[in-house]
C-alpha cells in the first residue's frame, strides 16, 4: 500500500431509500466510491428504478451498480420482475434431466441479466457456486446442487445466458461456505476440513475461473489451512484464487458489517485487511458511519496491482427476443411450482 493523493474507487456502499438524498448524492461522488448496491428497500416500481439509476448516474457515470438477484429468497427486486426460482430447483432437474436443465438455466440466466441491463444496473451477485451439504441454512437452496460437476455445468450456463445479457458473473462464496451451519451475517463460522477435504468445494471455482469475472469470498475461517477468514486471507485470495486456479478478475469482499467480518477489527482494519490481502473492491453495508469511515481512511491511500471493478460495467447487448423471454418465464413457473 502507497500513500498518495490518487485515491482508488475502493468501496462499495448502499443508499436508504427510494432515491438519493443530498448527503448521499455528496457519498457518491467521493472519488473513494467506485460502487453503490441496491437491496430491496430500495426498489418500489419500474419508473422508481429508473429514476433512482438516472439520479446515480447523473452524480457518478462511471459507479458500478449491483444488486443480489440470485433467485428465490434472494431477489431484491420482485414486483413487475419475474420471479425466479431458487438455484437448488435446477439441481432437481438436472437429475432428472441434465441436458433441459443445462438450457434452463441457461435461459434463467440471460433472463435475470436482461431485466436487469433494461435499468442499466450493471452486476447482480451471481451464480452461488456453494455446495449444499444439507446443513446450511444460509446457503441452502440457494446453491444448485451437492455435485461440484453438476454445480459447474449449471453456474457455467447460467453464466453463459447472463454474458449473453451483457452482464458480468461474480461467483460466490470462494472457497466454498456451504459446508459449516453457521450463518456469517451472525457470527464467524469455521470449517475444520483441510485442503483435500475442500477440494470437491473449491472444484467450481477452479473450472470457471476463466469465465467468471467477479469472485466474493467467504466470510469462513478454514484453520487448517489459514488463520484468516478467507476474504482476509493472503493464502487464500493469492496463492489459490490467483496462483492455483488462475483467476484474473475482480475480488469483491463480503459485507464488512456482517459479524463474520468483526474479527477483523473495526472499519478501517476491515477494510485495510480485505485490501491487503487481495480485494479489489469492498462492500460496507447497511452501516453508515461505517461506509464514511471506511472512506475517511481511503483518502490518500493507494494499493498496487488493483483490478478495477469498473471493468464489470454492464455491456452493450440485444434486448432478449420475446419468444426467449416467454420460454425462460415458463422455465421459471415450472420450477417455482417444485420449490414449493
Amino acid at each position: 500500500m502507497q500513500e498518495t493523493n490518487d485515491t482508488q474507487p475502493l468501496l462499495m456502499l448502499d443508499l436508504a431509500g427510494l432515491t438519493p438524498d443530498q448527503e448521499e448524492r455528496e457519498l457518491l461522488r467521493h472519488p473513494a466510491v467506485g460502487g453503490l448496491i441496491l437491496f430491496s428497500r430500495n426498489y418500489q416500481e419500474p419508473d422508481q428504478l429508473h429514476q433512482l439509476v438516472r439520479a446515480v448516474r447523473a452524480e457518478r457515470p462511471d459507479l458500478l451498480i449491483a444488486v443480489d438477484q440470485e433467485g428465490g429468497r434472494v431477489q431484491r427486486f420482485r414486483t413487475e420482475f419475474t420471479r425466479l426460482p431458487p438455484m437448488a430447483t435446477l439441481g432437481r432437474y438436472h437429475d432428472r434431466d441434465p441436458e433441459g436443465a443445462r438450457q434452463a438455466a441457461d435461459l434463467l440466466g440471460e433472463l435475470m441479466a436482461d431485466e436487469l441491463r433494461a435499468f442499466d444496473l450493471d452486476i447482480s451477485f451471481a451464480p452461488v457456486l456453494d455446495l449444499d451439504y444439507g446443513h446450511s441454512s444460509v446457503i441452502g437452496d440457494r446453491s444448485f446442487h451437492a455435485d461440484p460437476d453438476r454445480v459447474t455445468t449449471l453456474a457455467g450456463a447460467f453464466l453463459d445466458g447472463m454474458a449473453r445479457a451483457g452482464m458480468a458473473a461474480t461467483g460466490k462464496h470462494f472457497p466454498g461456505h456451504g459446508h459449516v451451519a453457521a450463518d456469517s451475517h451472525l457470527e464467524l463460522p469455521e470449517d475444520p476440513r483441510d485442503r483435500d477435504a475442500l477440494a470437491p468445494d473449491l472444484a467450481p471455482f477452479r473450472a470457471l475461473a476463466g469465465r467468471l469475472e467477479g469472485i466474493m469470498p467467504a466470510h469462513v475461517r478454514y484453520p487448517a489451512v489459514a488463520p484468516e477468514p478467507a476474504g482476509f486471507s493472503a493464502h487464500w485470495l493469492g496463492r489459490v484464487l490467483r496462483g492455483e486456479c488462475g483467476y484474473r478478475g475482480v475480488i469483491f469482499s463480503d459485507d464488512l458489517a456482517m459479524a463474520g467480518a468483526a474479527a477483523a477489527g473495526d472499519y478501517p482494519q476491515r477494510a485495510e485487511a480485505a485490501l491487503t490481502a487481495g480485494c479489489d473492491m469492498v462492500l460496507v453495508c447497511n452501516d453508515r458511519p461505517g461506509a464514511v469511515a471506511v472512506l475517511e481512511w481511503l483518502e490518500g491511500r493507494r494499493f498496487d496491482a488493483r483490478v478495477p471493478a469498473a471493468t464489470l460495467r454492464g455491456r452493450a447487448r440485444a434486448p432478449m427476443d420475446l419468444s426467449r423471454r416467454r420460454q425462460a418465464g415458463d422455465v421459471a413457473d415450472l420450477l417455482l411450482k417444485d420449490a414449493r
